[in-house]
């Protein structure tokens, strides 16, 4: 067991983990197998907060009314396209993810890419009534040239998030405790 499953639709949703992890590269390919689809990301074009949104908004078909905010980017992770999903899901690949870890907006970007998986991950919105369409596998990424697990997972908690630890890799999720 990994402690992660990027072609389900259960927690955790971000995972650092080293560049060209034999289990992360088999994991995407089932998802592509089942008909979902992998996003690259270089971290170099996540450096600023305007870097993300657009990054995000181009890869991810985001619609042209996308506000290119944090509370923007939560609501159009949870409401992807059948075109972007593969309507079985996403896998949002960050490669390079090294210097992201001292930018000043790393953990609020963490967080969010948490919320808008928790959600899209879910078959219920917010005040827990079925939604008109099913639970969509989405998940992030954070591949790292240097990957020095305690630092990144220093780095990652904060806390709304529920960090965890295994062999070879970080992963992060919401608190329910502070989310549901």
């Amino acid at each position: 067991m990994t402690g992660f499953d990027v072609t389900g639709t259960s927690a955790p949703w971000v995972v650092f983990a080293p560049r060209g992890t034999a289990e992360v590269q088999r994991q995407l390919s089932a998802l592509q197998a089942k008909g979902g689809q992998v996003h690259r990301f270089h971290a170099s074009d996540l450096m600023t907060e305007q870097g993300i949104h657009h990054a995000f908004a181009q890869a991810l078909q985001f619609p042209g009314y996308y506000g290119r905010n944090w509370d923007a980017l939560v609501d159009c992770l949870d409401d992807l396209c059948g075109a972007v999903t593969g309507r079985v899901g996403i896998a949002g690949v960050i490669h390079g993810a090294d210097p992201l870890l001292e930018a000043e907006h790393f953990p609020l970007f963490v967080s969010v890419l948490c919320q808008g998986a928790d959600r899209t991950n879910s078959a219920v919105d917010l005040d827990g009534f079925p939604l008109d369409r099913p639970a969509v596998a989405e998940h992030f990424i954070f591949e790292f040239d240097a990957f020095d697990q305690e630092r990144i997972a220093g780095k990652v908690r904060q806390p709304d998030l529920v960090v965890t630890e295994g062999e070879g890799f970080v992963a992060a999720q919401l608190d329910p405790d502070e989310w549901h």
